[in-house]
């Protein structure tokens, strides 16, 4: 190994490993890497079992049943009843992203302001739920949402009438939104508490009004958690089936009921398979445009950049 003092660092550090690769050091770093990958390959045979095999089988039923080829594809993008579920699945998945979105986040700002005590509270309030079952909670739901339930009795003795909310996209939303609130409310504050506290004052004391200080100095840093709050929100309502089977309108079936539909009761395995590979690259494509957006430094609407 010959270093010079007219080399590089780089090259300096290329040279010592090349000399490292052979020597006791270097056996020790391969003997390291291999104890590494037998104790990580129980997870990746797990993976692959459980996870990447079952995906490598819908799609391979997706293009041969009944018979070879993409008519099953075909069908997803022609079909109007397939058309009409995957438009309700996104309209109604953004719905609950956006209605998650707005409550979730001045209560996860409310949660960096409080005491202790009163923070260990509403964490309890916010994660109580979900140790409860999603099937109770959305009965619940179907007797407060019901034609003569209580929120339609609320609704008639304040003179609003009589409003259709079961079997509507709207109990839909609703119901999900309430599931779905903790998946937004956790990122959101675990981003907001590690934005430090004297922005906003110092901008006030800069000149810029409470609104302004906040929109342009708050808003942006806490751009991670809205995005992985809304992307971990958007994904999980796009697979969601009991919450739509029981608060939903069978005449607009979201992509799972439509799955369930064809599988269980039209026995076409083939569309069914085909419908989850599409839900499969929706959530993807949905991962992936995130993912650019938080790389290429997105702003928010109304914020500025930093």
């Amino acid at each position: 190994m010959n270093v010079t003092a007219n080399q590089t660092e780089t090259e300096r550090i290329q040279l010592v490993g090349k000399a490292g690769s052979g020597s006791p050091r270097g056996r020790e770093g391969w003997r390291d890497a291999s104890r590494h990958l037998f104790l990580t390959a129980p997870a990746f045979l797990l993976i692959t079992l459980f996870f990447i095999f079952p995906i490598i089988v819908v799609i391979v039923v997706s293009v041969t049943d009944p018979e070879f080829g993409f008519q099953n594809y075909a069908w997803v993008f022609t079909s109007p009843l397939a058309l009409n579920s995957a438009l309700t699945t996104f309209v109604i998945s953004l719905s609950v992203t956006l209605i998650c979105l707005l409550l979730a986040y001045p209560y996860a700002y409310l949660m960096t302001i409080v005491s202790d005590r009163t923070r260990g509270i509403m964490t309890m309030l916010v994660m109580v739920p979900l140790w409860t079952s999603i099937l109770v909670r959305t009965l619940a739901w179907v007797v407060l949402l019901q034609d003569s339930g209580p929120i339609n009795a609320f609704f008639e003795s304040v003179g609003i009438g009589h409003v259709q909310l079961i079997r509507t996209p709207l109990g839909v939303a609703i119901g999900m939104a309430q599931v779905l609130m903790p998946f937004m409310v956790m990122p959101l504050y675990s981003s907001l508490s590690r934005i430090e506290p004297r922005l906003v004052p110092a901008a006030q004391s800069l000149g810029a009004k409470p609104l302004v200080a906040f929109f342009k100095v708050f808003l942006p840093l806490s751009k991670p958690g809205i995005f992985s709050g809304s992307i971990t929100v958007f994904i999980l309502a796009l697979g969601f089936y009991i919450i739509p089977s029981l608060l939903g309108s069978p005449k607009d079936p979201m992509f799972p009921s439509l799955i369930q539909l064809q599988v269980s009761g039209f026995l076409q395995w083939g569309r069914g398979t085909a419908l989850g590979v599409c839900l499969l690259a929706a959530a993807l494509l949905a991962l992936f445009l995130v993912t650019k957006l938080t790389k290429s430094g997105f702003t928010i609407p109304g914020a500025q950049n930093r």
